[in-house]
């Protein structure tokens, strides 16, 4: 535990209406790609009968194309100089592409092969990641910029957290209550297209707000020095360069699991409530607003805990509620103790979605609160800012959480023989429901495991930061 006996830097601070738009930028992340892309999984495989493994290679090989993408994005944005400073002039480019692949996802023409339809999920996902590559890794770059403060990097998250559940409230309202309502509900196919767009709407909003209302401060903040050399000729150097420092490589590696950790658990949480636990769309509407409570109550409750603790411990709390949600429950029906279904699960599922909630809420905070602390780090290192590559590390992170999350879930689900565009009073074979569970639970959380493992040398602490922002002052 850490008080107040490190030396305190003050920090700058940005007003509460530059925060507030800042935060409508997260809804790309937290209302498509958390919320709105895990039916993707749902309706290829369900709904259109694409198989799981031809569903999770096409989301796979686009996280592929993802990964590279990352950080060209960051590189770039870490080096544009323009009128429009450097971060704007690329999240501006994203908004008609995001929109526009965030609605293809969901609209594929009616009829089409196996092979056509594999290929329109690849093309259509890889237009989405790599639109959303574009807006995301400045936006969260930005953050670090916004302030130079150890607490009050963690609050902007939280504005960027917060905000971004409220849009993933909206379009779970869309999804449950407007366009996949019963008695079909996540299996009404000619709903899945009006959703996307709508969502493809809601999210086009929302950039155009977030860029008017920041615009005025990213244009002022301080321009990168001119380089002689292409993108292409200085990125594998920068590349080389941040991953020279050990925290970044800590903080990359860690993240990328517990959130590949947090997609497995994700992507297969409708077959889990509609097959194992019974539960209808109504009632996984009312799971998901819970789960959502819950990540509402954990992202203000970070930087609360991170005045006692560290930031890495609070990831580490945030990662052991998680684990607690996918081992218990999960064990106990696997062993035959506790097998509660239809209206009878709705109540401990409840309870289980609160305490997930809450590890996600402080997950989301630290993580990226730790990496602005990394990048002034490099700052102090190397001279130079990095936060495009630092935070396009993040964003992978988050996206992988959807990519290698669908991939695994829909080879998992081939291989323990669940069925392709069933419906839910379907009789499932019984060891298949348990391989459905070991994937959806024990399986993520071996995988959260591993992240926290690697988590455990990182180093800067809240006096270690405070030594490091008064060396970047004194310069």
């Amino acid at each position: 535990m850490n008080t107040a006996e490190a030396v305190v830097v003050p920090a700058f601070k940005p007003p509460i209406h530059v925060k507030f738009a800042y935060g409508l930028g997260q809804a790309v992340q937290s209302g498509g790609f958390d919320v709105a892309l895990p039916f993707t999984f749902f309706y290829y495989t369900q709904v259109l009968g694409l198989s799981g493994i031809l569903t999770g290679i096409a989301v796979g090989l686009s996280l592929c194309a993802d990964a590279i993408m990352d950080p060209l994005v960051g590189s770039i944005s870490d080096n544009i100089k323009s009128k429009l400073g450097r971060r704007l002039p690329l999240m501006l480019l994203s908004i008609p592409l995001v929109a526009l692949g965030f609605g293809l996802i969901f609209a594929p023409p009616k009829g089409l092969s196996e092979v056509m339809l594999f290929a329109w999920l690849l093309g259509a996902s890889m237009l989405a990641r790599g639109a959303t590559s574009l807006f995301n890794v400045p936006l969260i770059a930005l953050g670090a910029e916004l302030s130079d403060g150890y607490l009050e990097r963690s609050r902007i998250v939280v504005w960027r957290t917060v905000i971004g559940l409220l849009s993933a409230v909206v379009v779970i309202i869309l999804a449950y209550s407007v366009y996949l309502t019963p008695p079909e509900g996540l299996f009404k196919v000619a709903a899945y297209p009006a959703f996307g767009w709508a969502v493809a709407g809601l999210l086009t909003v929302c950039m155009i707000l977030c860029c008017a209302g920041i615009a005025r401060y990213a244009i002022g903040l301080p321009q990168p020095e001119t380089t002689s050399h292409s993108m292409l000729r200085r990125l594998p150097g920068e590349v080389m360069e941040i991953f020279s420092n050990r925290s970044f490589r800590i903080l990359f590696f860690s993240c990328l699991l517990i959130m590949v950790a947090i997609g497995v658990n994700g992507t297969t949480g409708a077959h889990q409530n509609t097959y194992v636990w019974k539960i209808g769309t109504d009632e996984i509407q009312k799971l998901t607003f819970v789960l959502l409570i819950g990540t509402l109550i954990g992202v203000p409750s970070a930087p609360a805990l991170a005045r006692w603790f560290e930031k890495r411990s609070v990831v580490m709390i945030g990662v052991t509620m998680l684990n607690l949600v996918w081992l218990v429950a999960p064990l106990l029906w696997i062993a035959g103790l506790y097998r509660p279904s239809g209206q009878a699960a709705v109540a401990p599922l409840m309870v289980m979605m609160i305490v997930a909630g809450i590890g996600i809420g402080l997950v989301l905070v630290a993580f990226p609160a730790m990496m602005a602390d990394a990048a002034d780090e490099h700052e102090l290192r190397f001279g130079r800012r990095r936060e495009g590559l630092y935070f396009s590390g993040i964003t992978f992170a988050a996206k992988a959480a959807s990519g290698v999350g669908v991939l695994l879930a829909g080879i998992g689900l081939d291989i323990m023989g669940m069925p392709r565009k069933a419906d839910p009073l379907l009789a499932v074979d019984p060891d298949a429901l348990i391989r459905l569970v070991v994937v959806h639970g024990p399986l993520a959380a071996v995988i959260s495991c591993v992240g926290v493992a690697l988590l455990w040398p990182y180093g800067i602490s809240r006096q270690v930061h405070d030594e490091i922002s008064l060396k970047l002052r004194g310069r």
